[in-house]
């Protein structure tokens, strides 16, 4: 007897063809999807610049301490330690610029500039010695891949955002 009562629910169910439930759904589902797929593309975006902001650090700790002064090839060991901490980053896509100044205060006139495309217009790559002040400045052209965000979040064409991240740093007396 007590397996009768679901059968009797399920035929009410099943015979029952007004389709609210089926509407609502349609019509919930949309911007539910869509919010949940917003949600998924600003945390892989957040977690990109956060990759790129850490690469930076890595590398710029490298040449802090002369690592990268002192080994054979300083770019690669440079874009090198860059890559290996930017996992989830397109390593092809990752510009830099190092450069020696004279003192702090120039790090804030003498930024390299960025063309309309988001390319990084200086790309030099002087890493100074022992003691000399060093900027190194990371950019990176994240593609946005929802179309409606990608409109409200990109600031370059073709629904890419633009992620820098820039050192100010002075390297520690290496040399004994």
């Amino acid at each position: 007897m007590w397996f009768k009562m679901p059968v009797k629910l399920w035929d009410s169910w099943r015979k029952d063809e007004d389709g609210a439930a089926a509407l609502e759904f349609a019509f919930l589902s949309i911007p539910f999807f869509t919010f949940l797929i917003a949600i998924i593309e600003i945390s892989i975006m957040l977690a990109s610049s956060s990759m790129l902001e850490g690469a930076a650090q890595d590398a710029a700790r490298l040449v802090r301490t002369g690592q990268v002064q002192q080994s054979g090839d300083p770019e690669a060991m440079f874009r090198e330690a860059l890559c290996g901490h930017a996992v989830i980053l397109d390593c092809d896509v990752i510009q830099y610029s190092v450069r020696t100044l004279d003192n702090f205060s120039e790090a804030e006139e003498d930024l390299p500039e960025v063309d309309e495309d988001g390319n990084l217009e200086d790309d030099d790559f002087t890493i100074g010695g022992s003691g000399d002040i060093v900027m190194i400045r990371v950019s990176y052209l994240y593609g946005m891949l929802t179309p409606m965000l990608g409109d409200l979040f990109t600031n370059y064409p073709g629904r890419k955002r633009l992620m820098m991240s820039t050192v100010v740093m002075q390297t520690e007396p290496y040399e004994f």
